[in-house]
């Protein structure tokens, strides 16, 4: 019987088969957090991801006209190189634990991730966050750069400079 279900059957008093009543009651709020905790981060994930629209618009209204096509493919070829690159090197080196303690060694490809336990509502809500951080940068270099340069520089930052950081905490 668990923590939850030997505090909860004495309150159920002289039930019988309190102890089930007990273990099924805790196990839907089990469940319950999880779908809730999950919906909470999805939904943020979500909101962290729409701010590359507003990357996209504040860089479509500091360049020139002329190259307002370009910086929006700019930022959609970030996100998805972004996505890539994390999915690949990124998550690993954050998360990839046990670790040397400067980056994680497991995970590359997510590859021995998909365990019971494992929640991709993480590596999504992770990933939103790396490509924001390439995001930011984007404006500031508009029409400096070549699109192969920025692109080379993105993938780098979103799959190696950031997960490191945020493998640090």
């Amino acid at each position: 019987m668990s923590s939850c279900s030997s505090d909860l059957a004495p309150l159920l008093g002289g039930v019988a088969n309190s102890s089930a009543a007990a273990d099924y009651i805790c196990n839907q709020f089990t469940d319950a957090g999880f779908a809730i905790d999950s919906t909470y981060l999805l939904f943020s994930a979500y909101l962290v991801f729409a701010m590359q629209l507003g990357f996209a618009m504040l860089c479509a209204g500091s360049v020139r006209a002329k190259n307002t096509m370009n910086i929006m493919l700019t930022n959609v070829l970030d996100a998805a190189a972004g996505g890539l690159f994390y999915y690949l090197f990124g998550f690993a080196f954050a998360f990839g634990g046990p670790s040397n303690g400067f980056i994680g060694k497991h995970f590359f490809g997510l590859k021995e991730v998909p365990q019971p336990s494992f929640d991709y509502s993480n590596f999504l809500y992770q990933w939103a966050f790396a490509i924001a951080a390439a995001g930011i940068t984007s404006g500031s270099i508009a029409e400096r750069t070549q699109f192969v340069a920025y692109l080379i520089y993105s993938s780098f930052l979103t799959g190696f400079v950031y997960p490191v950081v945020s493998h640090w905490y």
